[in-house]
């Protein structure tokens, strides 16, 4: 593999990091009721773990609601105990075949602890990064060794100094969502 191609794919694979460390702010309870707070709970479904998303269709009632219409009704049960036992505050009301999610504000205990968590789960996205950079640096300083390739000590110094710089980058993005989501926290 050319040093090229595996900082390419060094880029994609921190890309992806970020990508998931975004979806996992959008599961962080702020106040608002959003969607994607529930579409990932474990729901026991018929022995299976499942999304909730997969078995059920979750809406915005207003600013502080979540309704939830199982696809079966016979599951309710089962996803109002899934969401009382997910650790993320909520309360679920049975209303005929939906559920009803009010969503109150955090207490300023509860916003500590859920900043807390933010930058616990920006530090584990952090170390992926730092994984990926580590993994590409050892990709390209065996590609220099292999001398059956035409990678050159400078070509690999410059693919050492591109993969830093695309981590710093990175890295940084995350400090910025963690402090835009902690400050997103503090402020309800």
């Amino acid at each position: 593999m050319l040093i090229k191609e595996i900082i390419k794919d060094c880029s994609k694979k921190m890309d992806k990091t970020i990508e998931y460390y975004e979806r996992e702010l959008k599961g962080v309870r702020t106040g608002r009721a959003t969607t994607a707070l529930i579409e990932y709970v474990k729901v026991d479904y018929y022995g299976s773990s499942t999304d909730l998303r997969d078995i059920a269709a979750v809406s915005v009632g207003d600013a502080t609601q979540l309704i939830v219409k199982p696809y079966d009704p016979g599951s309710k049960n089962e996803i109002i105990k899934a969401l009382e036992t997910a650790d993320l505050g909520l309360n679920p009301q049975a209303d005929g075949d939906t559920i009803r999610i009010s969503i109150p504000a955090p207490s300023s205990e509860r916003r500590q602890q859920l900043a807390t968590q933010v930058k616990k789960m920006g530090e584990e996205s952090k170390i992926a990064i730092r994984n990926e950079r580590r993994d590409a640096i050892k990709h390209v300083d065996s590609q220099v060794k292999d001398k059956s390739n035409d990678e050159s000590e400078d070509d690999g110094k410059h693919g050492k100094e591109e993969i830093d710089s695309l981590t710093k980058k990175h890295t940084a993005k995350i400090d910025e969502l963690c402090k835009a989501k902690t400050e997103e926290i503090q402020t309800i």
